[in-house]
């Protein structure tokens, strides 16, 4: 029996001695890997379905993806047909057509592994191709009264004074179209498993803008209101997307900076 317990501590002694021979790691390496979805994101614009029903004389659709290209850069793209009728004070009008936009999206927002959140700048380069329709006009004419021969040969009894001039037949002009640059500025939030909700504003720089005879074009599809004397559009969109994911890549993992360690000689 004492031989049987003086082995046992002899078996001890030399897997106890055996395992304080290795060292001790005090800072041992993550042997996980990392890895990043990459695919591309498609949707729709929110905002135009909905205008769409809230006002009869708009119609409006456009669909939006982006395809990740690296880690922090998105290729992005919006597709989309507006069709709408504006009342001014001298006439009405109809314009209606389809745009494309291309561009590319730069994540800013440091997300912790595991979440794919954005807030995005970025640019496209956008060009529409439309028609416009003026489905009525009032001309102000101040000098109606001493030019129109109905008025000479029967003058009112009343002060002369401006009367608008109208046309109800509708004139159509064709093959319109303009293109224009534009600034983005965006977030896109993740909901649930790759369903993304975003937004984002857009403001855009007239490039070209074929205009018709003897009209201006007022709205165009895509950059919405032209300004008098302007070529600056302010636009957005409220987004809602799924995140198709392709493949993966090794996430890469910013290494933390050593301590200088560089001594230095005492003073003498």
């Amino acid at each position: 029996m004492l031989k049987y317990i003086i082995s046992s501590f002899l078996f001890l002694a030399v897997i106890g001695g055996y395992s304080q021979t290795k060292p001790i790691d005090l800072q041992p390496k993550d042997t996980v890997k990392r890895t990043d979805p990459y695919g591309i994101r498609l949707g729709l614009d929110l905002s135009k379905p909905l205008i769409s029903t809230l006002k009869d004389e708009y119609t409006g659709l456009e669909v939006v993806a982006d395809y990740r290209l690296t880690n922090n850069w998105y290729l992005a793209t919006e597709l989309g047909n507006e069709k709408n009728t504006k009342q001014e004070d001298l006439y009405n009008f109809t314009t209606s057509g389809s745009y494309l936009k291309l561009g590319a999206d730069y994540n800013t927002y440091g997300n912790w592994y595991g979440m794919h959140n954005l807030i995005h700048v970025g640019g496209r380069y956008a060009f529409s191709s439309f028609s416009q329709t003026l489905n009525n006009y009032h001309i102000f004419d101040t000098n109606r009264y001493w030019t129109d021969p109905q008025y000479q040969l029967n003058p009112p009894t009343t002060t002369p004074s401006d009367f608008p001039v109208g046309a109800t037949d509708p004139k159509e002009f064709n093959s319109l179209n303009a293109s224009w640059l534009e600034a983005v500025v965006g977030v896109k939030a993740e909901l649930f498993a790759n369903i993304y909700l975003g937004a984002s504003v857009r403001i855009g720089y007239l490039i070209t803008n074929k205009e018709p005879e003897g009209f201006r074009n007022l709205w165009i599809p895509g950059f919405n209101k032209v300004t008098d004397g302007s070529r600056f559009g302010v636009g957005y969109n409220y987004t809602l997307t799924y995140f198709l994911p392709l493949y993966k890549k090794a996430k890469k993992i910013k290494k933390e900076e050593e301590p200088d360690t560089e001594e230095t000689s005492p003073l003498n």
